[in-house]
């Protein structure tokens, strides 16, 4: 979504339309000392866009809407000040004035706009995936809404290539966890967290290692059938991969015959539901070992 695009859908009009309605809007305003026509403060916003001065293009808009609050202007420069917020990098008040777009004008034909503004806001400010990941679900949650109310949009077209961009951040915070819970030799806790991967982001690149780490970890539990079950997934779904390989290699060690687990991996299989007991805890690690990883 280009700013030139953006700006010629919902912002820049011809200064004979705002001057035309500028006396309206002025009778509204009169009980402000400081009220100015509402072309003044609209131009000079559109402006400020035009030479990238996003903070100034905001502080305009949002004089619009306190100057002249029943205005046609009021409502387009609440959408222009989520704009020009987000591109200031200002991501709550971007997402603030698009909300307060949204309810009070949930039928507008920008609203589309308004709730794809959201959503990359809130994907902008994805971190690594070794920091907290609230932000990761808020966006995926936020694109997600994009994709169901507007699903033959422009904007949801690129929600969808957003969506799996966070999908696979999210999996790859839990298998950064999982792995740490594995070296620590927390096993049941290193499933619970592989299993979330294969669970929720199957689709993503980290599905093949999950699996793998899974009959790592239930091989070292001593769960063979499981982790013959698990590395049937693998060899199924995944049968040219490196974990494929060292899956192979970990279930050799194990004494597990070749044929019967070539044959295994030969068709599909599912993951067990069934979970080994006693019931899958996190257990804090000792404070001598290493650091965990934020959750």
């Amino acid at each position: 979504m280009t700013d030139t695009r953006v700006l010629g859908a919902i912002a820049l009009l011809p200064l004979c339309l705002l001057a035309a309605c500028g006396n309206g809007s002025r009778r509204v305003s009169a009980q402000f000392q400081d009220a100015r026509p509402v072309e003044t403060l609209y131009n000079r916003g559109t402006a400020a866009i035009e030479r990238k001065l996003y903070a100034e293009a905001a502080a305009a808009f949002e004089e619009v809407e306190r100057q002249h609050p029943f205005s046609e202007w009021a409502r387009r420069s609440m959408i222009m000040s989520a704009y020009a917020n987000y591109k200031a990098n200002k991501y709550e008040e971007a997402i603030a004035a698009a909300d307060r777009f949204i309810g009070l004008h949930p039928g507008n034909k920008d609203a589309p706009y308004a709730y794809y503004l959201i959503a990359q806001s809130w994907f902008d400010q994805i971190l690594d995936v070794g920091r907290d990941q609230a932000t990761s679900a808020n966006a995926l949650q936020s694109l997600t809404e994009v994709v169901k109310r507007f699903p033959d949009s422009e904007y949801a077209l690129d929600a969808r290539v957003k969506m799996d961009m966070v999908r696979d951040q999210l999996g790859g915070k839990d298998m950064e966890v999982g792995r740490f819970y594995l070296r620590q030799r927390q096993y049941i806790a290193a499933i619970n967290r592989f299993r979330n991967v294969i669970d929720r982001y199957q689709t993503t690149s980290h599905a093949p290692e999950a699996l793998h780490r899974m009959v790592e970890a239930y091989t070292s539990l001593g769960l063979m059938e499981e982790a013959k079950r698990t590395a049937a997934v693998l060899g199924y779904n995944y049968p040219g991969t490196v974990w494929y390989e060292d899956t192979y290699r970990i279930m050799a060690q194990a004494g597990l015959v070749e044929q019967e687990f070539a044959s295994n991996a030969s068709r599909p299989a599912d993951i067990p539901d069934e979970r080994p007991n006693p019931a899958p805890v996190d257990i804090a690690p000792a404070p001598d070992k290493e650091v965990p990883p934020s959750q």
